[in-house]
């Protein structure tokens, strides 16, 4: 597609996105025996604008693919990019494919039977966690099903009476359960029941930790007299409490001891991480062999480390020796000058070939599953088509099958239904590294969890690295968690489509060298430019 053709198609897509609903992404689906489901496919190529372009379903049959029609079944309704079971049954299983000119899709779809005891399965369940007191919001809303005739909501399969929608109220212990959302439709004089199920788990305020102070609790500091030096203090803590320097005015006052004002940074946990320097000036020997103390201070304990300033010995030289050293070591620093500077140059090049010629591979002992679990906006929605297609296709195209990696990608890995919330943090202890495709609309609640469950491990426990992807430009981070301003400059790249197609572009290139060290073998028979999207 040309690009001058690119903001049309999309104002269509757009227009026709607002009347159909949501696109199916997934490639393997779980429905639900006996309810109403739906199949629907979304195009970003020009042959949906043709309008003479014919429109085919298929089912994979035993004796190959069996075109679908009305007269298939009384069941089924196809409405061009939609596919209508009413409603579906269990002899529905199987594989399906969507073909449009060039255009094709196909999904795996498993339908499972309704419980005898049960108004909901376990693989098709919604986990979601809340904090006792804080809200508790259960919507009952389908993006497809516009005009329901009715909806009831039930807890753990019972009934709750004169229930609005959205149910909210503020969580306690007891409101942890299972809430079914039941839609009524009525279709050619029936009605028909459309579930959605949800696993509320209700936690305990998460806000209060224990405040620890980072390194050991007594460092031997050897200093220079009438030099200046500042000792650092930082600690994990929560929002009340205090973090201070104590022991060095218990004698007298020191007028060459200052205490900064000290940093606070909130994580995305609702924790602080804080800092505080004290500030010794022209060091004299009333502060050799003397206890500098910080502290951390909250309701839940306290914590403290202490600094001893020691003389550093200094040893007289001869004036020759001195005069042929310094000569050795300017030549010394500008050999190391150019060599850093070489270095940082062509840093990512360095360490690439490094890893090729000596065949490290450090993925074999690490108990992981994948090389990067990949966090993306899952709506499948015009406006965001590229960022979409970007996630689910290039980067397994090229990750996976030019440069030997292994992704999670939860549209493609991840079997719908479960429990969406433990599952996802799972794939990240998982994988080595996650990788986000940032962009102005990536940040919703079907990503936030993936978002601070990897804040948490990488910042917190140090068990994975993030790689962020600035898909489109993002001028405004605020609604982004303060604490990936802790994240290396360098781990942060910038997709250029124009610039980046290139197996060999500098894009690729920083992005391996930002994954784990692997041996890979790629594909000499592929194309050594990477087309983005379709054209025509």
């Amino acid at each position: 597609m040309h690009r001058r053709e690119i903001p049309l198609t999309f104002l269509m897509l757009a227009f026709l996105g607002t009347t159909e609903g949501t696109c199916t992404s997934r490639l393997h689906i779980t429905a639900f025996e006996g309810e109403p489901f739906y199949l629907k496919y979304c195009s970003f190529s020009s042959e949906r604008e043709n309008k003479s372009t014919t429109i085919k379903w298929y089912k994979n049959e035993s004796r190959g693919l069996v075109e679908l029609n009305p007269s298939n079944s009384p069941r089924i309704i196809l409405h061009d990019y939609v596919l209508e079971f009413w409603p579906i049954e269990l002899n529905d299983s199987g594989s399906y494919s969507f073909r449009m000119g060039n255009d094709t899709h196909d999904w795996k779809l498993n339908v499972v039977g309704r419980g005898k005891h049960s108004c909901f399965t376990e693989k098709l369940v919604i986990s979601k966690v809340v904090e006792v007191k804080k809200s508790l919001h259960v919507a009952c809303e389908h993006s497809y099903y516009q005009k329901p005739v009715n909806r009831t909501l039930y807890k753990d399969c019972q009934k709750i009476e004169n229930s609005k929608n959205p149910f909210s109220k503020n969580a306690e212990f007891e409101d942890q359960g299972y809430y079914t959302c039941m839609f009524f439709l009525r279709h050619n004089g029936k009605l028909f029941n459309v579930t959605k199920t949800f696993n509320i788990t209700i936690v305990g305020d998460r806000n209060n930790i224990i405040p620890v102070l980072h390194g050991p609790k007594l460092t031997h500091v050897k200093v220079e007299l009438g030099k200046d030096i500042q000792l650092n203090c930082s600690a994990l803590m929560n929002e009340k409490d205090k973090i201070y320097w104590n022991n060095w005015k218990e004698n007298e006052n020191d007028p060459n001891i200052h205490e900064e004002e000290g940093q606070r940074i909130w994580t995305s946990e609702g924790k602080l991480l804080a800092s505080k320097a004290l500030i010794i000036k022209n060091i004299n020997e009333k502060n050799l062999n003397r206890s500098y103390s910080c502290s951390v201070v909250g309701k839940e304990g306290i914590d403290t480390k202490s600094f001893i300033l020691l003389k550093k010995d200094v040893i007289d030289i001869p004036g020759h020796i001195f005069t042929r050293g310094m000569i050795v070591a300017v030549l010394i620093s500008v050999v190391i000058v150019c060599l850093v500077t070489v270095g940082v140059i062509y840093r990512v090049d360095l360490v690439l070939f490094y890893r090729h010629f000596t065949g490290r591979d450090e993925t074999l002992t690490d108990g992981k599953t994948y090389d990067a679990f990949v966090s993306y906006l899952k709506e499948c929605r015009p406006e965001n088509g590229e960022e979409h297609a970007f996630a689910v296709e290039i980067l397994p195209r090229v990750l996976e099958k030019h440069f030997g990696y292994k992704l999670c990608i939860f549209e493609r890995d991840v079997m719908p239904g479960g429990a969406a919330v433990e599952e996802i943090h799972s794939l990240i202890e998982k994988s080595r590294r996650l990788i986000i495709v940032l962009s102005k609309s990536y940040m919703s609640n079907g990503v936030r969890y993936e978002l601070e469950s990897g804040l948490h491990a990488a910042l917190v426990e140090r068990r994975i690295k993030i790689i962020l992807i600035e898909f489109t430009p993002v001028s405004d981070f605020a609604f982004l968690p303060q604490s990936l301003k802790l994240l290396k400059s360098h781990r942060v790249l910038k997709w250029k489509a124009d610039k980046s197609e290139s197996y060999n572009s500098r894009f690729w290139k920083n992005l391996l060298y930002l994954m784990p060290a692997k041996t890979v073998k790629p594909c000499r028979d592929e194309s050594e430019v990477l087309p983005v999207f379709s054209q025509s």
